[in-house]
């Protein structure tokens, strides 16, 4: 699934293209997504210019007010869904379900697994029932240890499954969730409540930078995902822990350990994370 890297290249890849711009139209192949694209999309979207491309963890927020009419285009990749501009008369292929035209251009939503979205907010968008109940955004400077520690005082569920908690952090998926914790040197199975503020300052500044490094690197390249100009990423060549279960640690040569958790896969070093 992409994750937050992923999504922010994509919002910057497809912000140029759409700000400013009119829509002159949507183009639907396939309605049937984790929610049913609006049958008034159409109508409500039309003739609307764009003020801006935001994201709000993992969703991509078009601001298409206008006229004093607010209005927002909600956009999730899902597992495996990209974005993708091309010009007006590209014709949709297999796995393509959804097109925002834009005059001579259009943005394209690619989706092989149909877990993504395509959704209408014509009121606040921080109310949406998507939206009003995530956590801290790990990029920006109001997120510290103090937050994360603050958030923490009673849980005693596993620090790993709690960064993964889009109601704590957003954003910090699987991939993130292992690197960080490694880069601040603590057990993916330490109940989060047992870890002290100065520890939550590590690991609030580890998020910061592995995140900020997959951003110059253009992400990970995950299965089915691309960039809005059809490139992929490279981070997945600088893993320190995550899919490099039997490998030497970078570190201290120590073999890396892979383990069940939460339903996902937790790698780490013995010996470098306590």
């Amino acid at each position: 699934m992409p994750e937050l890297p992923e999504v922010e290249i994509t919002r910057r890849g497809i912000e140029p293209y759409l700000t400013g711009n009119v829509v002159t139209g949507v183009r639907v192949s396939e309605r049937k997504l984790r929610w049913p694209i609006p049958f008034n999309l159409a109508a409500r979207v039309t003739g609307r210019r764009i003020a801006r491309v935001a994201r709000r963890g993992k969703y991509i927020l078009i601001d298409c007010a206008g006229n004093g009419r607010p209005g927002w285009l909600i956009l999730h990749l899902g597992m495996s869904g990209s974005l993708r501009i091309m010009g007006s008369k590209a014709k949709p292929q297999r796995h393509d379900h959804f097109d925002l035209l834009l005059g001579k251009r259009l943005m394209r939503l690619r989706d092989p697994r149909r877990f993504g979205a395509v959704l209408w907010e014509g009121g606040d968008i921080a109310r949406h029932p998507l939206l009003a109940g995530l956590g801290a955004e790990p990029l920006e400077d109001a997120f510290t240890g103090g937050v994360l520690h603050a958030a923490t005082r009673a849980r005693k569920a596993a620090v790993k499954l709690v960064l993964m908690n889009a109601s704590i952090v957003v954003g910090v998926g699987n991939i993130y969730a292992n690197e960080s914790l490694f880069h601040a040197r603590i057990n993916p199975r330490t109940p989060a409540g047992r870890l002290s503020l100065a520890r939550y300052e590590a690991l609030a500044a580890a998020i910061k930078s592995t995140l900020n490094e997959a951003l110059a690197a253009g992400g990970s390249s995950l299965r089915d995902f691309v960039h809005s100009d059809g490139t992929s990423g490279y981070f997945q060549q600088q893993y320190y822990v995550y899919a490099r279960a039997g490998l030497p640690c970078r570190n201290c040569g120590t073999t890396i350990r892979q383990f069940r958790q939460g339903q996902r896969s937790s790698f780490y070093c013995p010996v470098c994370q306590k």
